[in-house]
C-alpha cells in the first residue's frame, strides 16, 4: 500500500520555465554536487546553466521531464544520447532524498522509453543512486573514471545497463 501511495504521488510532466529556477537552486547544493560528482563545472553560473538547459531542451532526441512529488517540483529525470548510447540520469533536491521518489520517477520514465538497452552511470560511492538504478532493473556492466569538478579529482564510476 505504501508503495502505491508513493507511486501515485510521483508524476512526470514536461519542463516549464519556472522549473528551471528550482533546478538551478538544486544544482547549487554542494552536498548534491559531491554525491553526483559529475555536475556542472560552475554550479553557481546562471548563464552556463541556462545555456546548458536551452541546448538540451532543443535536442529532439532528449526526453526531459520534471519530477513532481505531491505537486511540488522535486527534480528532473532525463534520457539523452551519450557516446552513441541512450543514457538516463536524474537529479532530486535534497529535501526529496531517501523517500523512493527517484526510483518511482525513473520507473515512470522507463515506461515511456521503450528503446533498450539503456545506460546509466553512477560514481562508485553514490550508494543511493546505485540502489535506485538496481531497483529499476539496471545491472553493472563496466567501470570507468572521469574528472569530477565537484570533487576536483578523478573518480571511479560504474556503467550500468538495462537490457531488453
Amino acid at each position: 500500500m505504501e508503495n502505491e501511495l508513493l507511486t501515485s504521488s510521483v508524476l512526470l510532466r514536461d519542463v516549464v520555465d519556472t522549473d528551471l529556477v528550482i533546478f538551478f537552486a538544486q544544482q547549487q547544493d554542494p552536498t548534491a554536487n559531491h554525491m553526483a560528482a559529475f555536475g556542472a563545472r560552475d554550479p553557481n553560473s546562471w548563464e552556463t546553466f541556462s545555456a546548458h538547459w536551452a541546448k538540451n531542451m532543443a535536442e529532439a532526441t532528449n526526453t526531459i521531464k520534471t519530477i513532481l512529488f505531491r505537486g511540488a517540483v522535486a527534480g528532473h529525470v532525463v534520457s539523452f544520447i551519450h557516446f552513441d548510447n541512450v543514457e538516463v540520469a536524474y537529479w532530486l533536491g535534497q529535501d526529496y532524498w531517501g523517500q523512493g521518489i527517484a526510483t518511482a520517477a525513473l520507473k515512470l520514465l522507463l515506461g515511456q522509453i521503450t528503446l533498450r538497452p539503456l545506460y546509466a552511470c553512477a560514481v562508485k560511492d553514490n550508494r543511493a543512486s546505485l540502489r535506485v538504478l538496481e531497483k529499476c532493473g539496471f545491472v553493472i556492466a563496466g567501470e570507468d573514471t572521469g574528472f569530477s569538478h565537484a570533487r576536483d579529482q578523478e573518480v571511479e564510476e560504474f556503467i550500468l545497463i538495462l537490457a531488453a
